[in-house]
């Protein structure tokens, strides 16, 4: 699995949490998948991504995006 596809999943992951999150426990979770999407937007244009350098590091394999 490249870095670009665990990205994704770990996004996807982190937003169906995020509802589920906010749904069961406080609607104060909301902002969580505000997080989640603004971070996605930044990545689309700045190529910036926390997550992808925690999972470069972690030794996932080079991908076309980051």
């Amino acid at each position: 699995m490249t870095l670009d596809r665990i990205v994704l999943a770990f996004a996807g992951i982190m937003i169906l949490l995020s509802v589920a999150l906010t749904v069961y426990v406080s609607p104060y979770f909301a902002w969580l998948t505000v997080f989640i999407g603004f971070n996605m937007l930044q990545s689309a244009f700045t190529g910036f991504c926390p997550a992808a350098i925690i999972f470069r590091k972690l030794g996932a394999k080079q991908g076309c995006a980051f």
